[in-house]
């Protein structure tokens, strides 16, 4: 219920065109960023909640969201809802919408799919590092040179989107604050990632940090390749590292982000309490 009545929320601005007054106080702008790391124009969604006037000198936390084309708008209904009744800060949400994401938000260059079938559509497999790259490099200097941004950030991901999450995670544990995996893609590159995992998480840097990570009732092998990696992570991660694993047994894959990405917000922030000294 909890999340339906975000949604519907929603999706009755979207059906008249106008925003419900809990939301006048936000703005959602689309830019256009040319990466020279990419040699290609990228499309970025920035919401932006309107402060009041004791906070507009408050620097806000980031949260980087991949596939933002299919999950943006669920996150900021999210975010502006929750922080309506001061259960996590406000916050700038900037969703990376997908080019070429089988490209983008793959390690490693792999032509099997996750029936195990070599799929033409993989031929392009393998562009995770640059994106990492571009959102490093480029558009988090983008967000701090013109918003006023904390130096709390957030990286969130759903499938291809989770693998790609984990990776950066692995691979550049310093990048990011805070890990959100939903269904992430771990079967792709044979394990490619797992793998990974079982060589760097347990000399990982990872103290206070936090990692949400989820899976649904999927086909193929999503919660299998992701209870072997809980079994790495609660072995290897340090006291200092907070970790939640959620299975949605009545979600598919489509359908989980929209439980778990609220469960992920309510994670990250459980222990938050509003300023009331302002």
């Amino acid at each position: 219920m909890k999340y339906l009545i975000v949604l519907l929320i929603f999706f009755a601005a979207r059906a008249t065109a106008q925003i419900p007054k809990l939301y006048n106080h936000t703005s959602n702008d689309v830019h256009l960023i040319h990466s020279r790391l990419l040699n290609q124009d990228r499309r970025i969604y920035i919401h932006v909640p309107k402060l009041d006037s004791t906070d507009i000198n408050t620097a806000l936390p980031v949260l980087y969201l991949l596939d933002g084309e299919n999950h943006f708008h669920i996150l900021s209904a999210y975010i502006d809802y929750l922080r309506h009744w001061h259960v996590i800060p406000p916050m700038i949400v900037v969703g990376i919408v997908s080019v070429d994401r089988v490209k983008d938000l793959t390690p490693t260059n792999s032509l099997t799919n996750f029936v195990s079938k070599v799929d033409s559509n993989y031929k392009a497999t393998g562009g995770n590092e640059q994106f990492l790259n571009f959102i490093q490099q480029e558009l988090m200097p983008y967000m701090d040179a013109n918003y006023r941004t904390s130096p709390f950030k957030i990286f969130a991901g759903h499938s291809f989107g989770g693998l790609t999450v984990i990776n950066c995670m692995l691979m550049r544990p310093d990048m990011f604050d805070t890990y959100i995996a939903i269904s992430p893609s771990l079967w792709f590159g044979n394990k490619y990632v797992l793998r990974l995992a079982e060589q760097k998480l347990l000399n990982l840097p990872m103290k206070d940090k936090k990692f949400f990570y989820s899976a649904g009732n999927e086909d193929g092998t999503f919660r299998d390749d992701l209870l072997d990696f809980d079994k790495l992570v609660k072995k290897h991660s340090s006291k200092t590292f907070e970790h939640k694993y959620t299975y949605y047994q009545y979600e598919d894959h489509m359908t989980e982000p929209i439980p778990a990405y609220y469960d992920a917000l309510r994670f990250v922030y459980k222990n938050w309490k509003p300023d009331t000294t302002k």
